[in-house]
């Protein structure tokens, strides 16, 4: 499985971590950036990171800022994207269940690494439940111009 990440400057340090927690338990990643600590905007490696998933490329995405939610906003503009910001395992696994979510978005000012692998480990081995959950998947699809 490839995972496709992203930050920018506020994420960079956990995308980092994501990013050697995710290759030692085994999984490929994609790393669409950035790749120093100096001052970027959000929205571009948001874009580029939901574009390897919608391509196919990866199965699903991380992306990071300071907060997560800049990222999150950026990246849910792309079509056929469904990001979550999620700041604890529970929220990540009801995302995967219910929602079907492709991409996870974090805060490196306010996940520290311990939590952040809880929350990727969960978000990436939970399954989406289909039935009932399916037709609301749908309607949000539905909703993408």
């Amino acid at each position: 499985m490839t995972i496709a990440l992203g930050s920018d400057h506020g994420g960079f340090a956990l995308k980092e971590h994501i990013k050697a927690y995710l290759q030692q338990e085994g999984y490929a990643v994609e790393d669409c950036g950035c790749h120093t600590p100096e001052r970027v905007d959000y929205p571009v490696y948001a874009r580029l990171a939901a574009e390897a998933v919608t391509a196919g490329r990866c199965e699903y995405g991380i992306v990071v800022c300071t907060s997560g939610i800049g990222i999150s906003i950026a990246a849910n503009k792309i079509k056929g994207i469904r990001c979550a910001l999620c700041n604890e395992p529970y929220a990540a696994e009801m995302t995967r269940r219910h929602n079907n979510a492709n991409m996870l978005a974090l805060g490196g000012g306010m996940t520290g690494p311990n939590l952040a692998e809880r929350i990727v480990h969960t978000f990436l081995t939970t399954g989406f439940e289909g039935g009932r959950h399916q037709q609301r998947v749908d309607l949000i699809s539905a909703l993408e111009s």
